[in-house]
């Protein structure tokens, strides 16, 4: 039987001094090795709640637990992020004067790992999303599709048992996008679990839940 492994209740988050509400009592079960998307307009709360998921920012009432650990109170988040989510951006932000092989070790410097496991550790990471013959490339000698592997590689440095993903394909042309569409599937057939934000109609069909977001709130499943 799968697991609670990510629940919300009733989230809020406001801005400005509350004149602003990006999320609107958000409620959201995620059971582990789902693959969910969520999908809506602009300025919904999309990010915003995925942020909050990956202890990156806090909501302003509200409860969220992710693989046990109620975030409102933990006292740790950077040991949270390290440990138990891996995060996929947009903007791929890797450090361009790194190969990709270093920039993959960077999330490991972390952990008490020699020099030669976080290498070697890197390199099957890469081997994995199809990288095998880039290690040794800077992110400038890479192909947008590329970097954005590099990225998901460097999401996944440290095990984690979820993966969150901010518009993962959102700047890339289609065939690039496809390639990352891929990736993730793979990751997901794994055990992987994951919560993605999108705009991209084929992206979200990949999943196995799409939920759909509008003025801070969940609608429904798609």
């Amino acid at each position: 039987m799968q697991r609670l492994i990510i629940e919300t209740r009733d989230l809020v988050k406001t801005f400005e001094g509350g004149l602003v509400r990006a999320l609107n009592g958000v409620s959201l079960e995620v059971l582990e090795g789902q693959f969910v998307a969520i999908m809506g307009p602009s300025g919904c709360g999309k990010s915003t709640l995925l942020y909050i998921l990956g202890g990156l920012d806090e909501p302003t009432s509200g409860e969220v637990t992710v693989d046990g650990i109620d975030l409102c109170s933990a006292r740790n988040l950077d040991a949270f992020r390290v440990r138990k989510v891996g995060f996929v951006f947009q903007m791929h932000n890797l450090i361009p004067v790194l190969t990709a092989c270093e920039n993959v070790q960077i999330p490991m410097m972390e952990l008490k790992l020699s020099n030669t496991e976080r290498s070697e550790k890197a390199a099957n990471l890469l081997t994995m999303v199809g990288l095998k013959e880039r290690l040794d490339f800077v992110p400038t000698k890479l192909s947008g599709g590329e970097r954005q592997r590099v990225a998901i590689a460097r999401a996944l440095a440290n095990d984690p048992k979820i993966l969150l993903a901010d518009e993962p394909t959102g700047n890339l042309d289609s065939a690039s996008g496809q390639e990352i569409i891929q990736t993730f599937r793979k990751l997901n057939k794994e055990g992987r679990t994951i919560v993605l934000v999108t705009h991209d109609k084929n992206m979200a069909e990949q999943a196995g839940i799409i939920y759909h977001m509008k003025d801070g709130k969940i609608q429904g499943e798609i």
